[in-house]
């Protein structure tokens, strides 16, 4: 298991050998499938974080996430949130860019 990207709070691994991604949230440690992963980043973009800074909207500033089809439950405040959105901005990145590079023909 290689560490792609690490945050404040999160780390974010990949497991050639299991083909699956861990997430490590500090009190527990998600496995998650590529799907699984895509299903997160979308739950973490629709979160409209200007809520949280709005006394109507999100007055105490909370955000409850559920992954794996609800196996796992988070209750994360507006720090944790933006952490986590950095860190699978960041672990897209790194693994985009290992998939253009791979892709990339080698001239001999």
């Amino acid at each position: 298991m290689e560490i792609i990207h690490s945050s404040r709070f999160y780390s974010f691994f990949q497991s050639d050998k299991e083909r699956c991604f861990y997430i490590d949230l500090g009190q527990k440690t998600v496995r998650l499938s590529f799907c699984q992963l895509l299903s997160l980043r979308q739950k973490i973009r629709n979160i409209d974080i200007e809520d949280h800074f709005d006394g109507d909207g999100n007055k105490h500033g909370f955000e409850i996430l559920a992954l794996c089809n609800k196996e796992h439950l988070f209750i994360l405040n507006t720090h944790e949130i933006l952490d986590l959105k950095e860190l699978l901005v960041g672990a897209f990145l790194v693994l985009d860019m290992g998939l253009s590079t791979s892709s990339i023909p080698q001239k001999i």
